[in-house]
């Protein structure tokens, strides 16, 4: 029999340990063959990644990239999770999200809490379902199994009337209710720009606190200064703002600090950067936790966390499936304990019954079959996940002292100074949108011109008059609808000729390359046959540099006396009778605008 030896796994043994230097070595050995002469640190940073709020993320961490002890899980900073045993129970609660009870689906409520669904999040009022249809919402729902989430604006007392009087009505005791009433006076400033004074919410958080010890009266949210482009610091800073100044309200209205901070639950955005995703939620419940240290009465951040709304494509949906599935596997990695995920068709109307299904079972597959609850922070220990937490919860906190400083959230809001923050930061993702250093499959990479568009019934206009409501594909979306109007007045798209040169090996990347670029603003690649045949009015020449040096020119002319206004080269390089080029990194945003408006799309 053989016998393992005390200290565990030795197959390594006899091998001496790989030090960080050589690591370096051999990075510059590859940056080498590129071209690129960088030594030692310089080697190293040349292959990390700039982030958002001034973060980076680098090729290689090791034990030496330390940060702060998160703790336990359970235990203040609450780094690793609000609760000892994680979501090992049942999971993190599935909430589904619903704004409207059209005709046919009245059942959409009842079918998320038969398959899959723990807890409903109802949008009522303006955007939503009428404050009186909340009876019919809930018809059939066991309220005393089910938790319920309101989000009703203006309408908050209204709504908040209506379902305790529901709860009353059916029997269910106040030891029993739970869910959360949604006040969020200055979420509310921040979507519409009107503000709300805090008395009616201050009451009914008291109410709560008195009668009802499994319902919260207040939510903050953080989707609004999301969806307006602010960055994770920005999102996380807001919130901690808004979660003092309501901390501050309750206070003074009487209620303990302990109080007060129990009556709030905090929603934030997961995006399909996984682990930025992770990191966000962790430094959020250590953010928090110091608030409430500093406070008095030290206790855990409550987390719902929502699919990015601002990642969602109108154009060829279905990829939605795929970063809704990352941004839930971040959000339960990260320790959310109320997960919505948005169905696939959100961005583009009502969900139908096949999205709403969709969207229910990517948290019942993580939780049931791929076991992703049975791990408690499966993050934790990881060298780039502690640091990069570490490193976003200082900016942070950096942001929400800065929003301190200036007066708090409310002063900020009516300012206009932090629309001004987001709008800064969204200008330099545009930009980065826009050249395809962001790519977003099926609209700015591999978009399919031919594909059937997806049609739903137009969902209730939310809220607006405040912050603005961003998509990713927004600059995109407008050049394809332009190419839509277009294909509709004239019966086919704008077009543009790939002139290929050489062997298939020769032309291939740059004409794929080129097809992807004018196929994200509606432009129709044709290859083969003649110009001509094409009916395009332009034409892009793809090959290689070589062969470039040799035939640019006289291909050029060869176009140009076929009727073609207008000459792209795919690649770099200046020649004769080429009037401009397109590359890697070129604002693919502006090449596409101009080309539809020499083509005469508007």
């Amino acid at each position: 029999m053989t016998v393992l030896p005390d200290d565990g796994l030795s197959l390594a043994a006899e091998f001496p340990d790989a030090t960080h230097e050589q690591w370096q070595r051999l990075v510059e050995g590859v940056l080498r063959k590129s071209g690129r002469e960088l030594t030692g640190a310089a080697a190293e940073d040349a292959l990390s990644t700039t982030l958002e709020d001034g973060l980076r993320t680098r090729p290689l961490y090791t034990a030496r990239d330390g940060a702060p002890d998160p703790g336990l899980p359970g235990f203040a900073p609450f780094v690793r999770g609000g609760r000892p045993e994680g979501s090992l129970a049942s999971g993190w609660d599935v909430r589904q999200r619903h704004t409207a009870l059209a005709d046919g689906t009245d059942g959409a409520v009842l079918a998320d809490l038969e398959n899959g669904g723990t807890s409903l999040w109802l949008v009522l009022g303006e955007g939503g379902i009428p404050v009186s249809e909340l009876g019919r919402a809930l018809d059939g729902v066991y309220l005393d199994l089910a938790p319920v989430v309101l989000d009703a604006g203006r309408d908050t007392g209204q709504a908040a009337e209506a379902l305790l009087r529901l709860y009353a009505e059916k029997g269910v005791a106040a030891k029993d209710v739970r869910g959360n009433l949604g006040g969020d006076p200055l979420g509310y400033e921040a979507r519409t720009g009107t503000p709300l004074g805090f008395a009616p919410y201050a009451a009914l958080a008291a109410r709560c606190a008195e009668g009802y010890p499994g319902l919260r009266a207040l939510t903050v949210d953080a989707l609004p200064y999301h969806e307006a482009g602010g960055s994770a610091a920005q999102e996380l800073g807001a919130s901690l703002a808004t979660g003092v100044a309501y901390l501050r309200e309750l206070t003074e209205a009487g209620l303990t600090v302990e109080q007060a901070a129990g009556q709030l639950e905090f929603r934030y955005a997961a995006t399909a950067d996984q682990f930025l995703t992770i990191a966000k939620l962790r430094a959020a419940r250590r953010l928090w936790a110091r608030v409430t240290e500093v406070c008095g009465a030290p206790g855990a951040q409550v987390q719902h966390v929502v699919t990015s709304p601002v990642m969602m494509s109108r154009r060829d949906p279905w990829v939605n499936m795929l970063r809704t599935t990352v941004a839930t596997l971040a959000a339960g990695v990260g320790g959310a304990d109320s997960v919505t995920v948005l169905p696939f068709d959100h961005a583009i109307g009502l969900p139908d019954a096949f999205a709403r299904r969709i969207a229910r079972n990517t948290s019942t597959i993580l939780i049931e079959e791929a076991h992703l609850a049975r791990v408690i922070d499966p993050a934790g220990g990881s060298w780039y996940v502690e640091r990069l937490t570490d490193e976003l919860a200082e900016a942070a906190w950096q942001y929400f002292r800065s929003v301190e400083r200036d007066g708090g959230q409310a002063a900020v809001l009516r300012s206009g100074r932090l629309r001004t923050d987001l709008a800064t930061t969204w200008a330099e993702r545009s930009k980065r949108l826009a050249k395809r250093r962001e790519p977003i499959t099926g609209v700015s990479e591999f978009p399919l011109l031919s594909e059937k568009p997806v049609e739903r019934e137009a969902a209730p206009e939310p809220p607006s008059g405040g912050l603005p409501r961003v998509r990713r594909d927004e600059a995109y979306e407008e050049l394809r609808a332009r190419s839509d109007a277009h294909l509709a007045a004239t019966g086919a798209r704008p077009r543009i000729f790939l002139a290929t040169l050489g062997s298939a090996a020769e032309y291939t990347a740059r004409a794929t390359f080129a097809a992807n670029l004018f196929q994200a603003g509606g432009v129709e690649p044709v290859t083969g046959g003649t110009f001509e045949e094409s009916g395009a009015t332009e034409a892009v020449l793809c090959s290689s540099d070589a062969l470039y040096a040799e035939q640019a020119e006289e291909t050029a002319a060869a176009l140009r006396a076929s009727g073609a206004r207008h000459v792209f080269l795919a690649g770099r390089g200046d020649y004769p009778g080429i009037d401009s080029y397109v590359f890697a990194g070129c604002d693919a945003v502006d090449v596409l605008s101009a080309t539809l408006d020499r083509m005469g799309v508007s």
